[in-house]
């Protein structure tokens, strides 16, 4: 059992060491004065832990040192495969006090044991150095000092190799056999150290989560500070108002009563004054018919006096007819007049906790939150006002002088998100927002530009160009405003029936065209999709490529006038030479000379093949030539053109192959009908063959500086028509 925790801890204990009946005590036994019990036949004050040199006793030494040596490569071996690190397997080889010294030191020491004539000083000399060992401490005599007891506590301590799981601390592996971690759970140190990293490292991750968590509420917090004291603001502006509204309404109402109460004893006053001098006027009438009276009766004369009473009677009977109000017009007390506070009371009433809402925060356009005709607006408000709904407003933003005339749109949303629809494509939109609730409308928010996403590409399928590992795919924009980039996908078929596909995206491309290789002998779908802030387009139309041979078209801008391109787009005609009320189109850059024509350019290396078919009658022009060819003048007469004639003469048909205006002198005897021509941009090469009998008609070695066009031209009435997307054949590479 002692040995297989030996060979679990990588211990290097002999087999023989256990089969000699050695017996190993425990660590606290050495340096005590028990050992004396358990070594009594060891005389003390000697530090050799071999007492005696006789012959006998150094062969069993030598027998013992070889079988340990014959035994101990299996257990180290052992020992290794057991997965300890050779960081632990040599400090318990150099710490244990059971394995003694490796098997090289027991090499060296074997001739000192055996050897009888050796010096004694010598033997005492290795005695002392064995006593630096871990054998030494359990096998040195009882004089052990206190100063080498406290070097072997600390050379313990730094020996520590093994980790003990349930102490928690770094132990020696020979106490896990003998100490106090005996039924503890070890495992090896840098395991254990790479353990406690791994913990540690989690926690320092928690720790800076925690710590991001705090930060974020603190600045949560300092928000909240924020929008405390700009909601006590607002709500004191509030009361403000409200207070302001109520006083106004008061010192209405008491000017409304005080005009009122001053229009009321104006009244009474001039009601009292106009019954006050009515009676004054009555009082002085009475007054002087009392005085006329009077005078009347005290006449002595009778007959004076009869005609006067008579008048006087009369007067008097006629003043007192008159009736005499004595009561008051008015009543001196004023009516009661009371302050109607029912509207005070509503302004009162009005006044309440609920502040107007801040202006909310529209955010920025977000990914793929728009289409073609669609946005998608979110915006948020940063605050707990209440918000009973909210008024988005938005309208086109224009680059012209007289952008505030656009019209504006409005929509009432509840939520802090609203879809737009029925947008232009590719077109910037301004947006702003409010919000609403009983005690008013917040401020409006910072204004945010939006962007739809452009229209899906037209692809434009007679100007792309393709060979067998690569195609030329050229485009156009629907919309007015440019675009960002555009994306090619192609979707290869690999199995037209079942209709699997395999798809591939090419991104980032600046302009309306994209070069993209291509594998041989294969069929792609190619979409395009338009790129801008707000988004994607949707795909365009997808076009059919095949990678069998060469695909090109001709280009009408360069066609002369007289030579039509039939319906098929590779067939051209000619009816007539000459005409000369001929109204038909002229671009800048058509032949005005030969009745020519040339096809697209081959933008892409390597070869190329492609065939031609005339009638035997027709006199023609085929090859190729440079975009700069010029245009007044004849394929083949110059430089920059290659070509292959065909003239028929009384005699026979004639055939030049024409550059520079010079050809060699070839006779031909069977007439091609269908020529074939074969570019070959690394060789430099421009063949003519035969392709009826496979025949190697001419071969033109010039080295292209530029690519090339393929040209053809009409010199008689008649048609050409070219085939494209073959694949060159193979009897081209053996003529």
């Amino acid at each position: 059992q002692g040995f297989a925790c030996f060979t679990e801890l990588g211990l290097d204990v002999t087999i023989d060491s256990f089969n000699f009946g050695l017996i190993f005590y425990h660590m606290d036994l050495y340096g005590s004065n028990e050992r004396f019990d358990i070594f009594p036949e060891e005389p003390s004050g000697q530090g050799s832990r071999f007492q005696g040199n006789t012959r006998r006793e150094s062969a069993l030494s030598s027998e013992k040192c070889q079988n340990s040596q014959e035994a101990g490569y299996d257990l180290e071996k052992e020992v290794l495969e057991s997965g300890l690190q050779d960081s632990v397997y040599n400090g318990s080889k150099s710490s244990s006090p059971m394995k003694g010294q490796s098997q090289s030191t027991k090499q060296q020491e074997l001739p000192d044991e055996v050897s009888q004539d050796e010096d004694q000083n010598k033997a005492r000399a290795a005695d002392e150095a064995d006593s630096n060992t871990w054998f030494r401490e359990g096998l040195s005599s009882s004089g052990m000092s206190d100063e080498r007891s406290s070097q072997a506590v600390s050379e313990e301590e730094e020996m520590a190799d093994v980790f003990c799981c349930t102490c928690k601390i770094p132990i020696r592996a020979f106490d896990k056999l003998f100490g106090e971690h005996k039924d503890h759970e070890v495992a090896q140190l840098s395991s254990a150290v790479e353990s406690e990293k791994e913990e540690i490292h989690k926690n320092m991750c928690k720790l800076e989560e925690q710590i991001a968590q705090v930060e974020n509420f603190a600045s949560h917090l300092e928000e909240i500070f924020i929008t405390v004291e700009e909601n006590f603001g607002r709500q004191e502006q509030n009361f403000e108002v409200h207070y302001n509204d109520a006083v106004q309404v008061l010192a209405q109402k008491y000017e409304e009563q005080l005009e009122a109460l001053g229009e009321e004893k104006r009244q009474k006053l001039e009601a009292l004054y106009e019954q006050l001098v009515s009676c004054g006027e009555h009082l002085d009438t009475c007054k002087e018919l009392m005085d006329t009276t009077h005078k009347l009766y005290q006449e002595n004369d009778k007959v004076t006096f009869m005609k006067e009473a008579v008048t006087m009677v009369d007067r008097l009977e006629e003043f007192l007819k008159k009736e005499v109000n004595l009561k008051l017009s008015t009543r001196p007390d004023f009516e009661e007049r009371a302050i109607d506070f029912s509207e005070v009371e509503q302004l009162m009433n009005s006044i309440n906790t609920i502040p107007a809402p801040c202006a909310p925060v529209i955010n920025p356009q977000a990914p793929n939150a728009a289409t073609g005709n669609s946005l998608r607006v979110c915006w948020g408000l940063f605050s707990d006002d209440t918000v009973e709904c909210y008024q988005l407003c938005y309208k086109p933003v224009s680059n012209e002088r007289h952008s505030d005339e656009q019209a504006e749109h409005m929509l009432k949303v509840k939520e802090t998100y609203c879809t737009i629809s029925n947008l232009l494509p590719n077109t910037q939109y301004e947006f702003w927002v409010t919000a609403l609730n009983a005690s008013g409308i917040s401020p409006p928010s910072e204004r945010a530009v939006y962007v739809t996403a452009p229209s899906p590409p037209i692809i434009k399928s007679k100007k792309i160009r393709s060979c067998e590992n690569a195609a030329l795919v050229c485009w156009e924009s629907r919309d007015i405003n440019p675009v960002d980039s555009y994306t090619v996908e192609l979707s290869k078929l690999t199995d037209e029936e079942n209709g699997d596909i395999i798809t591939e995206s090419i991104v980032g491309i600046p302009n309306c065209e994209a070069l993209i290789h291509l594998q041989p002998a294969q069929s792609y779908h190619i979409c395009v999709k338009a790129l801008n802030l707000g988004g994607s387009s949707e795909r365009s139309e997808p076009v059919l490529i095949h990678t069998t041979g060469t695909y090109f078209c001709l280009n009408e801008d360069t066609a002369h006038p007289l030579l039509a391109i039939l319906d098929d787009g590779f067939t051209i005609a000619c009816d007539e030479l000459e005409n000369p009320e001929c109204d038909l189109p002229v671009y800048d850059n058509s032949f005005t000379r030969c009745i020519a024509i040339l096809g697209s350019l081959i933008p892409f290396p390597g070869k190329h093949y492609w065939e031609v078919e005339a009638e035997e009658d027709t006199e023609y022009r085929i090859g190729v030539a440079f975009e700069n060819t010029p245009r007044h003048g004849y394929l083949g007469a110059n430089n920059s053109s290659w070509c292959m004639r065909h003239i028929i003469t009384p005699s026979r048909h004639k055939y030049e192959f024409l550059h520079s205006g010079m050809t060699p002198d070839i006779r031909i005897t069977v007439p091609p009908t269908k020529i074939g021509i074969l570019l070959d941009y690394e060789n430099y090469r421009l063949s003519f063959y035969n392709a009826d009998i496979a025949q190697h008609l001419y071969t033109f070695n010039s080295q292209f500086q530029h690519y090339v066009h393929p040209c053809f031209a009409l010199e008689t009435p008649g048609t050409l028509k070219v085939h494209t997307g073959i694949t060159v054949p193979p009897w081209t590479a053996l003529l």
